[in-house]
């Protein structure tokens, strides 16, 4: 079984070409929406609760999906974490979120303003011309404001403290999570943070080579 976590402001559309491309079960796990004041552990043993307890396979994050991966597998520990453009624990956060964070940048500009300059993200997250440039902008203009807040300020000051262990995938052109000293155990050759849907086939594959090794 894949339990399948979209990126931040995205949903089951970022899956469009991987999903049919995976051998055996899938399952989408949509975002909910944040309580007052929650913090990331508690929002992601909400998520867990779609998950039997004594269930098995991988948990599949992309970007900021990646990080609640990794947290809703510290209350389902029979789950194999795989991270798609995300990072494996908080020390791996590039420079420019870090700036971000010490700046808190992120509260004066919100990711909502991204609708404003959505060639500026396409090249920041290294989206391609024609459809899947279309989609990045329906994601744009979808995202929901209060879920975007919360997310960008969790993923910044994520505590990965005793975090579990994960499976990187990482393009060599992310320019969100670039690839940095950390070894990574899939590098895609010219991915860059959207390629969940530009190499959806070279993903699939390293994904149903995992399956297969179980």
């Amino acid at each position: 079984m894949f339990y399948l976590i979209p990126g931040l402001g995205a949903d089951e559309r970022v899956f469009q070409r991987l999903q049919p491309l995976l051998h055996g079960e899938t399952c989408l796990l949509p975002w909910l929406t944040p309580e007052p004041n929650e913090q990331l552990p508690h929002y992601a043993a909400r998520m867990a609760a779609a998950i039997p307890a004594e269930a098995t396979g991988f948990l599949v994050g992309v970007s900021f999906g990646g990080v609640v991966a990794l947290e809703i597998s510290r209350v389902r520990p029979g789950l194999r974490t795989v991270l798609i453009s995300s990072i494996p624990d908080a020390s791996c956060l590039p420079p420019l979120l870090r700036l971000v964070r010490v700046s808190r940048l992120y509260r004066v500009f919100p990711p909502q303003w991204l609708k404003l300059f959505p060639r500026a993200g396409q090249w920041y997250f290294g989206v391609r011309n024609g459809p899947e440039y279309r989609l990045f902008k329906q994601i744009l203009r979808d995202m929901e404001p209060k879920y975007t807040r919360w997310a960008v300020a969790s993923l910044l000051h994520w505590d990965s403290t005793n975090v579990g262990r994960s499976i990187q995938i990482l393009g060599t052109h992310d320019r969100v999570f670039p690839p940095g000293p950390t070894p990574v155990e899939y590098l895609i050759p010219g991915g860059g943070h959207f390629m969940v849907l530009s190499h959806a086939e070279e993903i699939s594959r390293i994904l149903n080579k995992l399956a297969d090794e179980k």
